[in-house]
């Protein structure tokens, strides 16, 4: 399977080895036969998370080392950015050419990229962030984890 995971994620495979056992006991993502990739974008989100928490050299050197074992996607390629315009005008229930059976929303600039390259590249993206869960099976496949249930 194809997945692209967003950074939550990623951070909370980092959080704990507890939480990551469990995840992957559940998941299965590191351990299966999956192609795991991850965008640019996720690349800047924890950098900027490592500066905002304090990581200390320890932790920024391992989640280093996790990020290098995923494929990365950068997001200037043109039907990453077609489908960035496209999946916010959906998303503001302004794109005319899939109605949205929903109120208007506001999603963050960098979940846009994230789901933009989901969109291109046809994968499932595995968040936790149920700001995506308007775009499951209009734009690509989303696998919501639920943290509060590990």
């Amino acid at each position: 399977m194809n997945y692209l995971l967003d950074t939550n994620i990623l951070v909370a495979y980092s959080r704990s080895a507890n939480l990551a056992n469990a995840l992957e006991t559940k998941l299965q993502l590191f351990g299966g036969n999956h192609n795991l990739t991850i965008s640019a974008v996720t690349i800047g989100e924890l950098n900027s998370l490592t500066h905002q928490n304090n990581y200390g050299k320890k932790r920024k050197n391992e989640m280093e080392q996790f990020v290098n074992k995923l494929f990365k996607i950068n997001i200037n390629i043109r039907d990453i950015l077609d489908l960035y315009g496209q999946i916010d005008a959906f998303s503001q229930g302004k794109f005319s050419e899939k109605t949205s059976p929903f109120t208007a929303r506001n999603m963050g600039k960098n979940d846009l990229w994230i789901a933009a390259i989901a969109s291109a590249y046809d994968m499932t993206l595995i968040t936790t962030d149920k700001d995506f869960n308007h775009l499951n099976g209009e734009f690509f496949e989303v696998k919501y984890v639920d943290l509060s249930k590990f």
